[in-house]
């Protein structure tokens, strides 16, 4: 029997805008990149609805810098006086251009706090201009102008339309973590041990890539989309050696063709006929013994990077693929989650733990402990109660098993 494909739906996304057009206008003193950054910070466009994705203190801390700018001791040693965006930026990027520390966003947003009802973005081309004066700072948005004698830029009025489709930066590298919002998995237990199984294939096959047929036996509810793991592993905690969950390896999509059955054959013996599944995306090869979930809906959520309300502190409890160490733009899972109060845009320091070492002047020989030192950034994108994964924004040496992360 052929099982009936369910009628697709048509959906706007989270955070989808409601209009296709913005307009920005400029003029000097008047519009700042502040609301800018806030509504890219937090996805595609503001509602004036009560479900801002902004917490209460980023607002308490906007309020505090609102129209008098940020002092000059945040703005980061070489911040340029003017840039232009460009494709491929972030707003991780150019806070981390403009500030000491990237994640404090909301200081930039307060500079023109009485704005925030509009829906701008920020877009490859556009010019930002670092303005100073009494110990403050505005970043503003204008057109490019001839520097004047007292070396200030006249910014000119505009107004400039475009389809929101069409380029706008992201507030961190989405590329790297969308393919894990829905594919990195982690079980509270091994759930996936009874799960549905690859059991053969056509010709004897038992290696399978996109576009073949696999044959899967266990209990199947009519859903078209699935997705295929691997055994799941253990992730434990660094200190305790606790399992704190299970982290399935995806590897690929399936859709369901025909139900399985049963029959009486030859000899008056049962037997058991799998269902069909054809493999529509591949991540790695699949094989006999692969599991087989039902896919979710997807996450588009936006993210707004943000620090945690008060102190954490925990370990890197492991790398997500093959390798000891990682680096920048690699996803590690931290051994806390949802139960430890982790959220999704959470920004983390992340720390070198410090090296053991003889004080071989010391006639006692004591033994040193040398200071853990802050080298890196982490991003929390995806929470499971007692595991996260985070992408690595940053990190000056290779991020190991077991390094500290605390709040930034």
């Amino acid at each position: 029997m052929q099982l009936p494909h369910p009628m697709s739906s048509t959906f706007r996304p989270a955070g989808q805008p409601m209009s296709s057009a913005w307009v920005t206008r400029a003029k000097t003193g008047a519009f700042t990149l502040a609301v800018v950054v806030a509504a890219a910070w937090a996805g595609s466009a503001w509602s004036a609805g009560p479900n801002y994705p902004i917490t209460q203190g980023q607002r308490s801390t906007a309020k505090q810098v609102a129209e008098a700018g940020v002092p000059l001791s945040e703005l980061a040693p070489d911040a340029p006086d003017s840039y232009t965006v460009k494709r491929g930026d972030t707003l991780w990027d150019i806070s981390k251009l403009f500030l000491r520390s990237p994640w404090r966003w909301p200081e930039l947003w307060g500079m023109n706090l009485q704005q925030i009802s509009n829906p701008h973005l920020i877009y490859p081309g556009q010019f930002l201009v670092l303005v100073k004066g009494d110990g403050r700072a505005r970043l503003e948005v204008g057109q490019q102008g001839s520097a004047g004698p007292d070396g200030t830029i006249k910014l000119s009025p505009r107004a400039r339309t475009s389809d929101l489709g069409l380029g706008a930066i992201a507030s961190v590298p989405m590329h790297l973590i969308q393919p894990f919002l829905n594919d990195a998995v982690v079980l509270d237990k091994d759930e996936l041990d009874g799960a549905p199984r690859i059991v053969a294939g056509m010709d004897s096959r038992t290696i399978f890539s996109r576009g073949d047929t696999a044959y899967v036996r266990g209990s199947l509810p009519d859903r078209r989309d699935w997705r295929i793991f691997r055994s799941a592993k253990a992730i434990t905690d660094p200190d305790s050696g606790e399992v704190l969950g299970y982290e399935a390896a995806y590897v690929g999509a399936a859709e369901y063709i025909r139900r399985g059955d049963k029959r009486i054959g030859e000899g008056g013996v049962e037997e058991i006929v799998p269902a069909t599944f054809t493999l529509t995306a591949m991540r790695q090869e699949a094989g006999v013994g692969d599991r087989l979930a039902a896919a979710g809906p997807r996450d588009d959520l936006s993210y707004t990077p943000h620090a945690p309300s008060g102190p954490i502190f925990g370990r890197v409890a492991s790398l997500y693929g093959e390798g000891l160490s990682a680096g920048q733009n690699q996803i590690v899972a931290i051994n806390r989650g949802k139960l430890d109060g982790v959220e999704r845009g959470h920004v983390l320091a992340v720390l070198r733990d410090g090296e053991r070492l003889l004080d071989k002047d010391d006639p006692d020989r004591a033994m040193l402990k040398l200071p853990d030192e802050r080298h890196g950034y982490l991003f929390v994108f995806r929470v499971f109660n007692r595991v996260s994964y985070a992408l690595i924004l940053s990190a000056q040496t290779a991020v190991r098993v077991g390094d500290h992360f605390v709040q930034p």
